[in-house]
């Protein structure tokens, strides 16, 4: 088996099938960052921005991009998940931002947690961009993945 498993044996791209695969128990957990002037991150910090509750509106659009990864990413599964959280906290002058999303299920939930991180980044900047021209999107990864036939990772 080709270790890209979104095309076939001719190269076309198709939806993997799932269908023989075990039903477990799943996890995957994201971070990014969003990069701003530290007075645009003080006013994130103690709720003074004129668009109103950064943190919680990210919050809330990293939970509904993660339901809708499917609608977004063209091969992904359309999964039912169990969890989706989203923890925003200044760390080092920036923003951080980290999702865990969880399912049990055939497939894992790595494209949602890093879809949930990067909607909520989105909107973080939609909200403060009138504050901060400069802001930055940044480190955008996975830091956990667990269930499933590939086992465990961690970064």
């Amino acid at each position: 088996m080709s270790p890209l498993t979104h095309f076939d044996a001719t190269g076309a791209a198709h939806m993997v099938d799932v269908t023989e695969k075990p039903v477990t128990d799943r996890v995957a957990v994201a971070e990014g960052f969003v990069a701003m002037a530290p007075a645009t991150l003080a006013l994130v910090a103690e709720g003074r921005a004129a668009k109103g509750d950064v943190i919680g509106v990210a919050r809330l659009a990293g939970i509904m991009g993660a339901k809708r990864t499917a609608d977004l990413i063209p091969l992904c599964h359309p999964l039912p998940l169990s969890k989706v959280s989203l923890d925003l906290a200044p760390l080092d002058g920036r923003l951080r931002i980290e999702a865990t999303v969880r399912t049990t299920g055939r497939t894992g939930v790595e494209m949602e947690a890093l879809t949930a991180v990067t909607v909520a980044a989105l909107t973080v900047y939609d909200m403060l961009k009138a504050a901060d021209k400069a802001m930055r999107i940044e480190d955008i990864r996975l830091l956990l993945k667990d269930g499933g036939r590939s086992g465990r990772y961690e970064a």
